[in-house]
């Protein structure tokens, strides 16, 4: 997808911030104070990069276009995939499985995953980046769910935040936007639901598919400048997409969605264990790291570790 800030007649060029941009970093334009040759110089050697928003994702739907989304939990993978091009980052509850040890991410608190957002946010110079909001972190109240996005916003540095559940939530999510946080909405399979649910089960198969697609467009005219749709089926998550206006994000959904995303663990095969059907593997980092930490370990024993060129 195109994430230039220029755009279409429909949508202005973004300005430089108008009150400053924090210290100077590569890829961010010179302030005004920098001399004529110093900017020339900058400018020649790296044009300034622009930060994906979400009216890029919204673009990307109405030309038909695509856009990858990845999970990032620290700052090596958010710069790689920052690098790479990868235009949406989020800092998942899915941290609580794959970073802090849990079965589920159920145990998963606002406060372990702060940091971890901001690290990814820090680390990101282009891409969006949408954090979680975990389990009894925003279910209590609009006024619970607001406090908890600003946080995110503010201490996490986040772009945007991303909730689970159906139409339920819909004043919630109106609510959220209307104190300035960006939502994108979960629906079909909500991890954080999964007891209600009875386990890991596809939903939205049959007649259930339309209890799927009233959740979307309610959600939708709430404000939500996305929906998620987690192992729905490809027809199901086709007929969402068609009914509302903005990006869908598929994780076992099929190809119709807009977007799609992977825990990043799983894509680049991280995690052992038995994969989800939607899954792809495009890389064996265990088997790589693996054989990385046993030819250390060998090297280390043996005494071959370090040699004269690793020692003063």
């Amino acid at each position: 997808m195109a994430t230039s800030n220029s755009s279409d007649s429909s949508m202005s060029a973004e300005v430089p911030a108008p009150y400053g941009t924090g210290p100077s970093r590569p890829g961010v334009t010179p302030s005004a104070t920098t001399s004529q040759s110093d900017t020339t110089s900058q400018t020649d050697s790296k044009k300034p990069v622009g930060r994906v928003r979400t009216h890029h994702l919204q673009q990307a739907k109405t030309k038909g276009e695509h856009f990858a989304m990845l999970t990032a939990y620290e700052q090596y993978t958010a710069e790689i995939f920052d690098e790479a091009g990868i235009e949406v980052l989020l800092v998942g509850d899915s941290a609580s499985n794959n970073v802090f040890g849990n079965e589920t991410s159920l145990p998963v608190t606002v406060d372990e995953l702060l940091p971890l957002c901001r690290a990814v946010a820090r680390s990101a110079k282009r891409a969006l980046v949408v954090a979680d909001l975990p389990f009894g972190s925003y279910e209590v109240s609009a006024e619970q769910a607001v406090a908890t996005g600003v946080r995110f916003l503010k201490e996490g540095l986040a772009h945007a935040v991303k909730i689970e559940g159906g139409r339920f939530y819909a004043d919630t999510v109106r609510a959220m936007v209307q104190a300035g946080i960006p939502v994108m909405a979960h629906i079909g399979f909500t991890p954080q639901s999964e007891h209600s649910l009875g386990g890991y089960r596809v939903q939205g198969r049959g007649d259930d598919a339309q209890r799927l697609i009233d959740d979307a467009v309610a959600l939708a005219d709430a404000g939500a400048f996305s929906v998620l749709m987690e192992m729905v089926p490809a027809a199901t998550a086709a007929a969402v997409d068609a009914a509302i206006a903005v990006p869908t994000v598929g994780i076992g959904a099929g190809n119709a969605t807009t977007g799609q995303v992977l825990v990043w663990q799983d894509m680049a095969g991280l995690r052992g264990g038995k994969m989800a059907k939607f899954v792809k593997q495009y890389a064996d980092l265990r088997t790589s790291l693996s054989s990385a930490a046993k030819a250390y370990g060998d090297d280390v024993r043996t005494g071959q570790f370090p040699g004269p060129e690793h020692s003063f």
